[in-house]
């Protein structure tokens, strides 16, 4: 496979909406969390525009992206998402290794990220290790977020 990781194009907001979409649907949540978490899982032109954001890329195909945000003086790893079909073969974990690489180019000497549950265990083997948590609900239901750190 011939991947490259590329800045991500306004144009690609599309693609990777329903690269997160189709990735937070592969831990199988109900359907009524999907809906529910659509807005936050939307990649918007204006969103590109403002976060650093790159794009893994097979035959100009985008397989998976990743996002920074800077708040404070914090940098937060704000999506990492695969296609579930190219899950399990290095993506994720390349992406993950040019956000650290774009990190330190940034200046930062942390990097935050408030994780999936699903995903924390793919973070741990990455380096990162759990800091805290975030609480959040669902349609009702009680979530706890890992937030994790891994050090540049």
């Amino acid at each position: 496979m011939d991947l490259t990781i590329e800045p991500a194009r306004i144009e690609d907001a599309a693609a990777l909406t329903q690269i997160a979409v189709s990735a937070k649907r592969y831990w199988n949540y109900p359907e009524r969390w999907i809906e529910i978490w659509i807005p936050a899982l939307t990649i918007t032109p204006i969103y590109i525009s403002e976060h650093e954001t790159w794009v893994a890329v097979v035959d100009e195909k985008p397989l998976g992206f990743y996002s920074l945000n800077k708040e404070d003086d914090s940098l937060w790893l704000d999506n990492l998402w695969i296609l579930p079909e190219f899950m399990g073969q290095g993506i994720g974990r390349r992406l993950f290794r040019h956000a650290l690489e774009r990190s330190r180019a940034l200046g930062a000497s942390i990097l935050k990220i408030e994780s999936d549950p699903n995903a924390q265990s793919f973070y741990e083997k990455m380096g990162a290790r759990k800091t805290g948590e975030h609480q959040s609900a669902v349609d009702g239901q009680a979530r706890i977020l890992p937030v994790m750190e891994i050090n540049l």
